[in-house]
């Protein structure tokens, strides 16, 4: 996504004052100053202003006819418990503007109140807005990591994948990770982001295949209190979450076409609009993605943008599954090992040879998930390393093992074999089993439709 060129600590403003000369001087100040502004008159204008969208802040002169500024503070905060409220008083009411702290002011500039004071105070308000959205950014990492996740193995395809996230980490650019379920398409995000220069900044997974279809568009984009039944009161959306950082949208092929194309405006115009509101809001988030499924197949199907496929593809990195990288087997079991067990020493004899023998011969048809599950499991069972085969779950083995030999066959019936073998593997999915076995999505088809006709014939 294109970067913002405004500041981070841009609000969206509501002022209101009865005084032209100081609704002139809004208009051009708060703009200048970085912010989104809109002024309103009286009291009446901005509670209708309210009423059709939701603002960071409010800046209200108590005294206005019609409806004053307590009131207008009041309404805000029904409808928008987050929006901070700034009140600007005479000496005659500042008695008025200490009693509104107390019902949940921000605070209060007395008039004619200095430009200079007025910055100072609204980038105040900015920095408690940005430490909230962090705090939920990292509410929401910490709810999600399972411990001290990182990329572990030497082989050449996870190297090559460390060159590509070193490559594009410090840039903007969509990026797109491919691989199966269970590979680590997560730990690669995080990895985007933490060698980026937004690496200070929010990190926020979504799973897209996760949220029911009718609550995603306000989990990602979020709607104003009443802006639909049962949307009792104000939700942020995780894009506003991830304001200047990196919005991780996992299993992004699950993603429901109604949204897709509200997905696709985001990443073209950097703006967001809540649900129930008529304004949209811009913000400065990085998009990463990542699927298990075969896009291109998808979009042929019609169940996705094929615009949308372009977009969010400007970078890919292809995660091996496990199968295809064994040596690493041994180094990731000792790296899930430590995680189990904190504070082990990082070098021990913590797997006895036959128990890595046992790992070595599995297919892994779950990934490194499927290891972490394994070990975890052998952990709890073993008291003392190391790590014996009969530690290990008593499940494991019964699918997915390596047949060392198939006997006698030729060598058109070992390659029908492997087919066979990596579609059921991949339950059927051509496409993963294509990329599996080294060849391309139509080479795969013209085997099957070979095979389809010498039965027919036969």
């Amino acid at each position: 996504m294109k970067r913002n060129p405004k500041s981070p600590e841009r609000l969206k403003i509501l002022f209101a004052d009865d005084e032209a000369g100081i609704q002139e001087l809004m208009s051009l100040e708060l703009p200048r100053m970085g912010h989104e502004v809109t002024v309103c008159p009286d009291g009446l204008t901005a509670a209708a202003a309210l009423q059709r969208n939701t603002y960071d802040c409010i800046l209200v002169d108590l005294n206005m006819p019609g409806l004053n500024g307590m009131e207008v503070i009041q309404l805000a905060k029904e409808l928008s418990p987050e929006t901070e409220a700034i009140v600007l008083t005479g000496k005659s009411t500042l008695d008025t503007a200490i009693a509104a702290l107390r019902h949940g002011a921000f605070d209060y500039l007395t008039k004619p109140c200095k430009l200079a004071e007025l910055e100072s105070l609204l980038s105040r308000v900015a920095q408690k807005r940005e430490l909230k959205n962090q705090y939920r950014a990292l509410k929401r990492q910490l709810d999600r990591i399972e411990g001290g996740k990182s990329l572990v193995g030497s082989h050449d395809s996870m190297r090559h994948v460390r060159e590509l996230i070193g490559k594009v980490a410090p840039t903007n650019s969509t990026v797109l990770i491919l691989g199966e379920t269970g590979t680590g398409k997560e730990l690669v995000a995080r990895a985007l982001h933490e060698a980026s220069l937004r690496a200070n900044k929010p990190f926020v997974p979504v799973n897209c295949g996760a949220l029911p279809e009718t609550l995603i568009e306000s989990e990602l984009f979020g709607h104003r209190k009443g802006a639909f039944t049962g949307a009792d009161e104000q939700r942020v959306g995780l894009f506003e979450v991830a304001h200047g950082g990196s919005i991780f949208l996992d299993e992004i092929g699950e993603l429901p076409k109604s949204l897709q194309a509200k997905l696709l405006r985001v990443l073209e115009s950097g703006e967001i609009r809540r649900i129930g509101d008529n304004e949209s809001l811009q913000i400065d988030v990085r998009v990463i993605c990542a699927t298990h499924r075969n896009l291109a197949e998808m979009v042929e199907d019609g169940d996705f943008r094929e615009d949308l496929m372009y977009r969010i593809n400007t970078f890919e990195i292809h995660l091996p599954p496990l199968r295809l990288r064994m040596d690493d087997i041994g180094e990731l079991a000792m790296h899930l090992y430590r995680r189990f067990r904190p504070g082990s020493p990082p070098h021990g004899e913590y797997f006895a040879p036959e128990t890595l023998q046992r790992l070595r011969a599995h297919t892994w048809p779950g990934n490194v998930r499927e290891l972490a599950n394994v070990i975890e499991h052998a952990t709890i069972l073993c008291d003392e390393p190391p790590i014996l085969p009969k530690h290990l779950p008593q499940s494991f083995g019964s699918r997915g093992v390596r047949v060392p030999e198939l006997g006698p066959l030729s060598l058109r019936e070992l390659e029908l074999c492997a087919i066979q073998q990596s579609l059921d593997r991949h339950a059927g999915n051509k496409a993963v089993a294509a990329e599996e076995l080294g060849v391309s999505l139509k080479t795969l088809y013209n085997k099957l439709n070979q095979v389809h006709t010498e039965r027919k014939s036969a």
